[in-house]
């Protein structure tokens, strides 16, 4: 009976950090190439988008929160301000409020003082 606990060894769930890290590196680089093919690609941006949140997903990691606020979770279109996204500011909320000019899906971001000086 010994011999089944030696034979059966127990996988981890945790990516090797050198796999992380190259996941990383690489939702980094789809995040600057949308951004560079942006004003003639759309599509492609979105496409991107898509390869990076894939990554992230395979690899169980965080997209940082500069990146994650880049994209619409709902349809996955990159967004950039002015172009497919609209920015308010809801002062009695105290809240960014970002709309997605592709799906108008409102994403809400609280501020405050305490926020700012942490920043």
């Amino acid at each position: 009976m010994q011999q089944s606990s030696t034979k059966f060894k127990k996988r981890s769930r945790r990516k090797p950090s050198e796999f992380v890290d190259i996941a990383n590196e690489r939702i980094q680089i789809l995040f600057s190439r949308a951004e560079e093919e942006f004003p003639l690609h759309p599509e492609l941006s979105n496409r991107y988008v898509e390869i990076a949140r894939d990554i992230a997903k395979k690899f169980n990691i965080h997209i940082p929160v500069e990146l994650r606020r880049k994209f619409c979770k709902k349809c996955g279109s990159y967004l950039v301000p002015g172009k497919n996204l609209t920015v308010r500011v809801l002062s009695d909320e105290k809240k960014v409020a970002r709309i997605c000019g592709v799906c108008g899906n409102v994403m809400k971001i609280p501020y405050s003082k305490r926020n700012k000086r942490q920043r």
